[in-house]
């Protein structure tokens, strides 16, 4: 089987009111360009000042790049657009909790919140799995919420690993064994 058209629309919220909703719909718009890519569909930004200042989506496959994670590519792109690795000040938006690594880049990078679609109980670290920014000894606290936008982040994660079984079962390619459940 070819790999499948993404069956979830962009949305378009209000320009008027910047809010969680509003930045985590720009996350899910990335994500839907992840699935497009036949990436694993994850989408975040980076926000300072009411500012996008990051933003990506998942980049393993066409990388070659483990770490090509959504978050830290986004993380990265802060940080040269302000010219500083501290990113106190700024806002991390992204339609997975994050997994370790991307949750220490958070915590390492000095993001002052950060804000999370769907929980992930079996990779998740800021909250899920494991709370890694509540580790003793952490220099930096990060503020964590999640749940914003929470059905449509997960679905799309879902649908695409559903998805990704099918093909597999057709005689495609084993999938990742991240998936949200």
């Amino acid at each position: 089987m070819s790999w499948a058209p993404c069956p979830f629309e962009k949305l378009r919220p209000s320009q008027l009111n910047r809010d969680d909703a509003f930045y985590m719909s720009l996350a899910f718009n990335l994500a839907i360009d992840a699935w497009h890519a036949n990436e694993v569909p994850i989408g975040a930004i980076i926000v300072c000042g009411g500012e996008v200042i990051g933003a990506a989506h998942n980049e393993i496959k066409r990388t070659g790049d483990p770490t090509a994670h959504a978050e830290v590519l986004a993380i990265t792109q802060a940080a040269s657009k302000i010219g500083d690795w501290r990113l106190n000040a700024c806002e991390l938006y992204v339609t997975k909790e994050p997994c370790p690594m991307c949750a220490g880049a958070s915590i390492m990078s000095r993001i002052g919140r950060v804000v999370w679609g769907c929980h992930d109980p079996k990779m998740g670290c800021l909250g899920g799995a494991y709370p890694l920014h509540d580790l003793k000894g952490l220099v930096h606290r990060v503020t964590v919420q999640g749940g914003v936008l929470e059905q449509p982040c997960r679905e799309i994660v879902q649908a695409y690993f559903s998805l990704k079984r099918e093909d597999n079962a057709a005689g495609g390619l084993t999938p990742s064994d991240d998936t949200v459940t």
